[in-house]
């Protein structure tokens, strides 16, 4: 299938729908859905591409990060995040530079520049919301 890429989650098969990879312009109908980035590059346009940018590093067989897809997807209809998702394992250097403990782990972008990181786990639309709102106040 064009478009989508399978993930195994457990002994279940998913099929995940990945945004076509031009990230540098936004796009209000692409970013109305989740972004899949793949490197330093794409998420240096992506989140300079935009005034708010909400970015969850997420790897493989976390079950947390999968069980935020439908959140994330929510945010990306209902605010004005442009919202994506990242493997930091995909470019390794992201792992030093965002500090990344554990996944799933949100960043929040404005104007290019990062305002807020949590990574809590699974967190619910309105905890997502609530840092939207307020990323200074958020656990890092």
């Amino acid at each position: 299938m064009a478009g989508y890429s399978p993930t195994r989650c457990g002994a279940t098969l998913t099929y995940l729908h990945r945004v076509p990879l031009d990230v540098s312009e936004p796009d209000p109908e692409n970013d109305a859905r989740p972004r899949a980035l793949a490197t330093a590059a794409d998420l240096s346009a992506f989140v300079g591409g935009r005034e708010r940018a909400l970015v969850m590093f997420e790897t493989e067989g976390c079950g947390k990060c999968q069980a935020m897809g439908p959140v994330l997807d929510g945010i990306a209809r209902t605010t004005d995040a442009a919202v994506a998702t990242m493997n930091p394992r995909d470019d390794p250097a992201l792992i030093d530079d965002y500090d990344v403990r554990s996944v799933p782990k949100l960043l929040l972008f404005e104007g290019g520049e990062l305002v807020g990181t949590r990574a809590d786990g699974f967190l619910g639309v309105e905890e997502v919301r609530a840092f939207l709102a307020s990323p200074a106040d958020s656990r890092a």
